[in-house]
């Protein structure tokens, strides 16, 4: 599916379609450039997921976990990961095939690790079509 957004609103209502369909052992990977929306897409799910408190970026904590919602929600970014073995460290098996819905920034990063069945979400800018527009495209 392609969904074109042209408000930071838009593309949170899109997110937020995503989390209130989500189910428990679902796995997204989120792609896109640094400034794209991505964690206005994520506060979107959060709201879908109904969880209440902030939701930011994990870039430097790698994990944020926020089990407030109807169900888990697991947020990595895995940007900062320089070898494999940290995402042991972290028990990512616990999240991936736990009981809540996981979302991966810059997955390809830890490709040989993620579950077969993931979702792809990609969220691409268009200057030409001005500053706030969005191009999402999710695939199973």
């Amino acid at each position: 599916m392609i969904y074109e957004t042209w408000t930071p609103d838009e593309t949170r209502a899109i997110g937020k379609q995503i989390g209130e369909n989500a189910k428990p052992g679902e796995v997204y990977l989120l792609d896109g450039d640094l400034g794209v929306g991505k964690t206005v897409f994520v506060q979107g799910v959060a709201d879908g997921l109904l969880i209440q408190g902030p939701v930011n970026s994990p870039t430097f904590t790698i994990l944020q976990v926020y089990e407030e919602g109807r169900i888990p929600f697991y947020h990595f970014d895995v940007y900062r990961i320089a070898d494999i073995d940290e995402m042991d460290e972290i028990g990512y098996e616990d999240y991936f095939f736990g009981d809540g819905v996981c979302f991966i920034e810059w997955a390809e990063l830890i490709e040989e690790i993620l579950p077969k069945d993931c979702k792809q979400i990609r969220i691409e800018k268009d200057l030409n079509k001005g500053f706030d527009y969005r191009k999402i495209t999710i695939q199973s």
